[in-house]
């Protein structure tokens, strides 16, 4: 981040330095934001490129963020947390993709706590908000929506200490238990006597299911979505490999013809999100989720080989993963 009398370009003691480009082009830290509204930009804090780092689902965490509709999964505080805060020992708390008007969090009137990863606050560091978001419903009293403000740019706290606990310091380390729904009909509570919800959010929520695009998660690799946005299929896999890797390991395996995952599917290309690289495939028409089990394996095993191999591409694979690079957009 740039200071007054420094020149554009050259950051102060202890950050990133990264080189003056022009104002259109890719910002050098990785962003992918254009120079101008990222570096360029005096006094703006450059983004957290991986929110969830340090997770062992971040994968998924991107996934839910970013790419799935509905799904939700329990989450346990950590023992860590806990240990300082045993009066959370018995909450329930469930992470949803979306909550009803975007808000990030809500009190159920039980005490149970919705959380979303998908909100309709823009953000720096979206592990931070979530995290934020936590604890400003563990604090709440019941029933609502939990809003908490803003951090300042940077991420420091009003009081100028340092930021609070992060997602890695607040929940246990397991891998979440993801399931995916049709629906959001998990925004209403079950009710004691059996009776639906008010004709309004009834209405409400009928809305919402029509929006929401059929979604599976596979079972057989981490991290990869089926989905049916129209007439065709595609699988949306998030890899947790190091971009570059990644990259020459899909041109390795494109230059190969095996860059598939099943008769008939093509790989389309990648979006980037949250730090990570989603390759994305057509599925062949009648692909459901099941038929892509057996694939998704097969690729993943490929997949591992190609990272691991780190000898020069030949021309043809440089010629693939130009193509790759080219079908790369960035979310967000």
């Amino acid at each position: 981040m740039a200071v007054p009398g420094t020149p554009r370009g050259v950051s102060r003691a202890g950050e990133a330095e990264f080189p003056v480009v022009g104002p259109r082009s890719p910002c050098p830290c990785g962003s992918g934001r254009r120079y101008k509204a990222c570096h360029g930009v005096r006094r703006r804090p450059a983004p957290v490129l991986r929110p969830f780092a340090g997770r062992a689902d971040e994968p998924d965490l991107v996934a839910l963020r970013e790419l799935v509709p509905s799904a939700t999964a329990p989450l346990k505080l950590s023992a860590g947390y806990l240990a300082d805060h045993p009066e959370h020992a018995d909450r329930s708390i469930l992470l949803g993709t979306m909550l009803p008007q975007a808000v990030p969090a809500i009190v159920r009137e039980n005490g149970e706590i919705l959380l979303a990863m998908q909100t309709g606050v823009p953000s720096d560091d979206a592990g931070a908000d979530i995290a934020r978001a936590l604890l400003a419903a563990l604090a709440a009293q019941p029933a609502g929506p939990v809003v908490p403000p803003r951090a300042p740019a940077g991420g420091a706290r009003a009081d100028d200490t340092q930021p609070g606990p992060t997602l890695l310091d607040i929940l246990d380390p397991a891998p979440l238990d993801i399931t995916v729904h049709a629906g959001f009909t998990w925004w209403i509570p079950a009710s004691e006597d059996g009776s639906g919800p008010a004709p309004e959010v009834a209405a409400a929520l009928e809305r919402a299911n029509a929006a929401v695009v059929p979604t599976a998660r596979l079972t057989s690799v981490d991290a990869a979505y089926w989905c049916r946005p129209g007439e065709r299929a595609h699988l949306r896999w998030v890899q947790a490999y190091a971009e570059e890797p990644l990259l020459d390991a899909l041109a390795r395996l494109a230059a190969a013809g095996c860059l598939t995952v099943g008769g008939g599917s093509r790989f389309v290309g990648s979006f980037r999100a949250d730090g990570l690289v989603v390759p994305v495939w057509d599925l062949a028409p009648g692909a459901d989720a099941d038929s892509c089990e057996e694939p998704a394996s097969e690729l993943r095993v490929r997949l591992e080989h190609a990272v691991a191999d780190r000898t020069p591409l030949d021309p043809s694979q440089r010629r693939m993963r130009a193509g790759v690079v080219g079908r790369t957009l960035t979310l967000r």
